[in-house]
């Protein structure tokens, strides 16, 4: 059914939706589904100039975030894919091939890491749908010309991964990265253990019983209690799949040697042992609103921080802080995909 805009969109470029049957995400520790969506979007030009190869961009999720939630629609704005369909339409020089991801899990996300608590989202991402979009689509398949980008911990995901994969991943773009541990997450920890002990009577399981219990309807602390344990199953977990918070339930207070596993896993404190591979890459945007709510803006600030030490200067960095806050930045996406587009051609 072709409708017009608001309700559908004309495109200039396609948009095709596959699946990924993934041998990393085969059994994985919460027994979420192996067969995963993937959405690849291919600019005005591409089926006309066969011969022609391009550059690409994977785009990550924030937590909670699953491949579908890509078409929802708010009012008087284009979709992101939508609206990176219509820049490539405007600002055709540099066209690039843009790639989805489904990294979702049943405690709301991944942060694209590997975790004997939630999976092999780090592998599934750089081994199988790097793979699987080389296979199938005209890409300049070489760390060069490939980037990555995302929001919130999907920007996490687009620091972190060109660190531990410069083999793969040419350039950067996050917008509020989860960034400086202790200005993003460590507040978290007296909310959490207050809601635990009022409602939950201490226990992370009564609340994952709770709140499976009545979906679609939220409770104050939800975000808070799903945000730290999804945390801690990505960053804290032992090998054979146990979950350790960096904090006393009862209280609060910090388990130091917990929280300093945490902090390995901060893109600001990563930054100066994978010096080599961030300045290897061509294109690093970095950008937050200066209201967030999670005081990402500070993170993106004291990354930049990093990088800049590191000798990485103004002609491969692009940094700003804008007037909002965490939520409702999409319309940021095209622009920061098309900067980084155009240093990967």
């Amino acid at each position: 059914m072709d409708l017009p805009p608001p309700w559908g969109h004309r495109w200039a470029g396609r948009l095709d939706e596959l699946a990924i049957d993934s041998q990393a995400l085969t059994a994985n520790p919460l027994g979420d589904p192996h067969r995963r969506p993937i959405s690849v979007y291919t600019p005005p030009g591409y089926d006309e100039s066969t011969d022609r190869r391009y550059p690409s961009v994977y785009l990550l999720q924030g937590l909670t975030g699953q491949l579908d939630m890509w078409r929802n629609r708010k009012a008087f704005a284009p979709t992101p894919p939508e609206a990176i369909d219509d820049w490539f339409a405007v600002n055709p020089a540099s066209p690039a091939i843009v790639v989805f991801v489904d990294a979702w899990t049943s405690l709301g996300g991944s942060q694209f890491l590997d975790s004997p608590a939630t999976g092999r989202y780090h592998t599934y991402l750089c081994d199988e749908v790097v793979a699987f979009v080389d296979a199938r689509y005209r890409t300049l398949a070489s760390a060069a010309h490939r980037g990555i980008a995302g929001k919130s911990s999907g920007g996490y995901g687009a620091m972190v991964t060109p660190m531990l994969r410069p083999d793969l991943f040419g350039g950067l773009v996050t917008h509020a990265g989860d960034a400086l541990f202790e200005a993003c997450y460590q507040p978290d920890f007296r909310e959490a253990a207050r809601a635990l002990r009022d409602t939950y009577d201490g226990s992370f399981d009564a609340f994952w019983t709770d709140f499976r219990s009545r979906p679609g309807r939220s409770k104050g602390p939800d975000g808070t209690l799903l945000n730290v344990w999804c945390m801690a199953a990505c960053y804290s977990a032992d090998t054979d799949g146990t979950v350790r918070l960096p904090f006393e339930v009862a209280t609060g207070r910090l388990i130091p040697e917990v929280w300093d596993r945490w902090l390995t896993w901060d893109p600001v404190r990563m930054a100066v042992s994978h010096a080599n591979a961030l300045r290897g890459l061509r294109a690093i945007w970095i950008d937050a609103g200066r209201s967030d709510e999670f005081y990402l803006d500070l993170g993106a600030d004291a990354f930049r921080g990093e990088l800049a030490a590191l000798g990485i200067g103004d002609d491969r960095l692009c940094f700003e802080l804008f007037e909002g806050t965490h939520a409702g930045i999409e319309w940021r996406y095209p622009a920061a995909i098309g900067w980084l587009a155009e240093r990967l051609t």
